[in-house]
């Protein structure tokens, strides 16, 4: 890929996200998909006898005809990228080119285009969130019974497993993806109805005719593979813009948490996780030592980044004046190409993470060894009152004990709980000091997690392979 790096570059042209999404962003496709546009305007109205048999086939042949450089030369001339599209268009159509864009306004071509576009892109983005939910999926079957220490508000709490914790991010996801599918398949575009909506040009062009607007806006989507609302301005809604940054920000937010999550869990203090180190990886220019989690760092960025992007499309929709202003039209050559081509990389790059996630059993051991018993105290609290104790007092004695083991543990020592437990009188009354190391066994006090994450397990497999 040739990049001129003498000039301006968005990192989206060149450093993040794919050759596949660039492509259905450029501008190349862009007019592609414009002139197929107009072909297809042009089809449905030589069928109602307002182009000659070799008008179309001259539009047709001239449709492959894109010169980007000319139409760009004419646009600083006009100031308007349609017109001076079809002024280049025309040239090459000397048989044909008068009729090009008849009856259309430039959102009658530039939206629908834009449908067309958005389809292929949420496409990809579907394809790339299957393959992610495959990799927690083998992921979540390694762990499933893999007990770790889980957390709350960053402290020691329960134990869960890892891949019921992996369970967590997958079903996030899986709700994005049916999200995804539910827009994707009720997505609709402006159709063909001219400057303010209402197909007042195409009435008029059709007076007399053997078919009418409705007709030839139906013929014209279905040769697109399009669906139309039934009622527009001169554009689509804008409100299908705001639904699409809600539905790609969802995503990132999916993926946010799950990289902020792996960027705790790396932090030497847990040590549990890593992210995937080639040999040559360079993780700081000052500290050579250095083993930052950058990629997971990275993915959360640009997740931020997207969205952002939400406040951009809500202005936009919520200040389209009446049938339409203008001021949406700059920003949304920016942020529709960069919202998809930035999800488009945070998927593909969090599926490396998963994919080759390293996990390390002996720190896991190591937290669950240190945090794990005091999770059946509560556990040990109820068989002491089942025999007789009374609950506040016993809460007390074992509250003193856990905050000594704390102290220890704090100090750099071993986890002293269950012998500190053994040792005290009031509890050994109630709790014999045989059963005292059972109750606080960490394996224990998983609950429903290993059940619940081969159910999981079940709906994410069928999910994904539809």
């Amino acid at each position: 890929m040739k990049v001129d790096f003498e000039n301006y570059q968005s990192p989206f042209s060149w450093r993040y996200g794919s050759v596949k999404m660039r492509k259905i962003f450029s501008e190349s496709n862009k007019r592609t998909i414009w002139r197929k546009i107009w072909v297809a305007i042009a089809k449905a109205q030589y069928k109602a006898d307002l182009l000659t048999s070799q008008e179309l086939i001259n539009i047709k042949k001239a449709a492959k005809k894109i010169d980007i450089g000319k139409s760009l030369g004419f646009e600083k001339t006009i100031y308007h990228d349609v017109m001076a599209e079809i002024k280049t268009f025309a040239q090459n159509a000397k048989v044909g080119g008068g009729k090009i864009h008849l009856g259309a306004t430039s959102t009658d071509i530039t939206d629908n285009a834009d449908i067309l576009i958005i389809t292929k892109g949420l496409e990809i983005i579907e394809g790339e969130i299957k393959s992610l939910l495959k990799s927690f999926s083998e992921k979540i079957n390694t762990h499933k019974d893999t007990i770790c220490m889980g957390y709350t508000h960053l402290q020691p709490a329960e134990p869960t497993t890892l891949g019921y914790r992996l369970s967590v991010y997958a079903q996030d996801l899986l709700k994005d993806l049916k999200f995804l599918n539910y827009f994707k398949n009720n997505l609709k575009t402006k159709g063909i109805k001219g400057a303010v909506g209402t197909s007042a040009s195409y009435v008029r062009l059709l007076e007399g005719k053997k078919i009418d607007a409705f007709r030839l806006e139906k013929q014209i989507m279905q040769n697109l593979g399009l669906n139309e609302v039934m009622v527009s301005s001169q554009t689509y809604p804008r409100k299908t813009d705001l639904h699409l940054s809600f539905i790609l920000t969802s995503i990132a937010q999916t993926l946010h948490k799950f990289c902020f999550d792996l960027r705790i869990m790396q932090s030497p203090n847990f040590g549990e996780w890593s992210e995937p180190r080639d040999l040559n990886r360079v993780g700081s220019s000052a500290m050579p030592f250095k083993r930052n989690p950058d990629k997971a760092e990275k993915i959360c960025s640009l997740a931020r980044y997207v969205a952002s992007i939400s406040n951009v499309a809500f202005e936009n929709a919520a200040n389209n004046i009446l049938e339409r202003t203008l001021d949406d039209s700059a920003n949304r050559r920016i942020f529709i190409p960069e919202i998809f081509l930035a999800t488009d990389e945070i998927l593909t790059e969090t599926n490396k993470l998963v994919e080759n996630l390293i996990v390390y059993d002996e720190n896991i051991q190591r937290n669950l060894k240190s945090y794990g018993p005091f999770a059946g105290l509560e556990n040990l609290m109820m068989t002491a009152v089942k025999k007789g104790a009374n609950r506040q007092e016993i809460h007390e004695r074992v509250r003193k004990i856990a905050m000594e083991a704390w102290q220890e543990i704090n100090s750099g020592r071993t986890n002293p709980l269950v012998s500190l437990l053994k040792k005290d009188k009031i509890i050994t009354k109630f709790v014999a000091n045989t059963q005292i190391e059972t109750l606080l066994n960490p394996a224990l006090h998983t609950g429903l997690a290993k059940a619940r994450c081969k159910l999981f397990l079940k709906e994410l497999n069928k999910e994904i392979s539809k």
